[in-house]
């Protein structure tokens, strides 16, 4: 039985989605007016894991993760890039997506886009009005009357007698409440028209919270099953989305919240303005994808996530350690469909799994099939091996490109492919010399070589190499 952690309830409780056999979840997807940082991909790479897990166990599951391509920053970005709306979160969600595939992460099955679903926001926006919950202010904007929700502040924890405006709560004159939020937004004289849409409220666009219930009602119903996002949504953001799905469909809004940890850099809260900000094309400059996807997972889920350049040095060596156990040109079975989950190193990866997405003790199951293996060399370990590891997108290179990448960054090893030909070129020419039973100059290739710290490895399908 799978147990997750719900962060409404704040406890693990056994899964039981609304339809048996069938998974609705969402998840917050990212703002696309700068490239995604390390934090965004802790969430790309999380809920990855969680919706593979989901399939693995048979269950029928429908994804979607959003993006938010109409806000303030967006817009803001536009005007000052002199350029288009539509041009500047196009090319970041194209930078977006490269940045999922370098990560191994999974497509979701829906992505929508917010500017693509206003018309249901307005009409969400029409059944709060009409339930007497959203009320228009005197400045044009249509807000939501946050008091006059039963239950507010439940997700979170916060009580409305403790709220107060703060940082992420604006204060406005024309608001009834300072704890109310926009739903619909009315234009301004100065916004470029494509942020601006028509409708019964007046010309304008929708406040950040609605996206989200639109998107995820109307793709999934009105009760999803889970939804996911970082632990920075949980207020206002998704307090919000239940207060308005809830108050407009008068339903349950999600069965199970799940919030991934904050990111942390050398201890300290990553931000732009301490200096300690990196977008994961940063961190691929020096490090391999999957390095980065392995360090995100020795983690849980929940966990504070430290980045910092010697955390990432030991996921490397860890993930060298995993690949040094493979064997190149493996043609066994290695898929999921083929692992008895009923005994041994499976059961227990499962039952970690199964354990509110473990995956530190799920790791740790591959690490003892890796000694394993390298003590017996039995196909069967290495298939089991295998299998466990693709679970969590892990694994999936032959082992001899993987060592032979180094496991640096994408960046790096494409400014070694030039090297690497001149290094291919050695080799051939040190084959043809011992051919030539010129053993004198095949041995002062591999020399060379290894003073470069490139070692020669022969076996009976011939020499391959790897830098140490």
């Amino acid at each position: 039985m799978l147990r997750i952690h719900n962060s409404l309830t704040r406890q693990k409780e056994d899964f039981v989605p609304l339809e048996p056999g069938r998974v609705r979840m969402y998840v917050c997807g990212m703002t696309v007016y700068d490239y995604c940082h390390i934090g965004h991909a802790r969430v790309l790479v999380v809920f990855d894991v969680v919706q593979r897990w989901l399939r693995t166990s048979g269950w029928q599951v429908t994804y979607v993760r959003n993006i938010t391509d109409i806000d303030d920053k967006i817009i803001r970005r536009a005007v000052d890039n002199g350029e288009t709306i539509r041009a500047l979160t196009t090319r970041f969600i194209d930078h977006m997506h490269e940045d999922e595939r370098a990560l191994g992460v999974q497509p979701p099955d829906h992505e929508p886009r917010a500017t693509d679903f206003v018309p249901q926001m307005l009409g969400l926006i029409g059944l709060l009005e009409e339930r007497g919950y959203a009320y228009r202010a005197s400045d044009g904007d249509v807000n939501f009357a946050v008091r006059r929700f039963d239950g507010y502040g439940r997700l979170s924890g916060k009580s409305l007698d403790d709220l107060r405006a703060g940082e992420r709560v604006s204060v406005d004159d024309a608001k009834q409440d300072p704890l109310d939020f926009v739903l619909w937004k009315a234009a301004k004289p100065q916004e470029p028209d494509e942020a601006k849409w028509a409708s019964p409220f007046g010309v304008g666009r929708p406040g950040w919270h609605i996206e989200c219930s639109a998107m995820s009602t109307s793709l999934l119903g009105s009760t999803l099953d889970i939804h996911g996002g970082g632990a920075d949504l949980q207020f206002p953001h998704h307090e919000n989305e239940i207060a308005q799905s809830e108050g407009a469909l008068g339903c349950t809004f999600v069965r199970y919240w799940m919030h991934n940890g904050f990111v942390r850099v050398d201890d300290e809260k990553m931000s732009k303005s301490l200096g300690n900000f990196f977008t994961i094309r940063e961190v691929l400059r020096s490090f391999d994808a999957e390095v980065v996807r392995l360090f995100i997972l020795r983690a849980h889920y929940r966990s504070p996530l430290n980045y910092s350049d010697a955390h990432l040095e030991d996921a490397r060596a860890s993930l060298l350690r995993l690949y040094n156990a493979l064997s190149a040109g493996f043609a066994g079975d290695a898929s999921p469909a083929a692992i008895d989950w009923s005994t041994g190193p499976a059961r227990r990866f499962r039952d970690a799994m199964d354990d509110d997405f473990n995956t530190p003790v799920a790791l740790s199951v591959l690490f003892e099939l890796a000694t394993e293996l390298n003590r017996s060399g039995e196909p069967a370990l290495e298939a089991q091996l295998r299998g466990l590891a693709g679970v969590l997108g892990l694994l999936g290179r032959d082992p001899v490109q993987a060592r032979r990448s180094g496991l640096l960054g994408s960046d790096a090893a494409q400014a070694r492919a030039g090297d690497d030909e001149r290094i291919e070129q050695a080799v051939a020419a040190r084959a043809a010399a011992k051919k030539a039973r010129d053993f004198t100059q095949a041995d002062r290739i591999r020399a060379e070589l290894l003073a470069e710290g490139i070692v020669l490895e022969d076996g009976p399908a011939g020499t391959t190499w790897r830098r140490v």
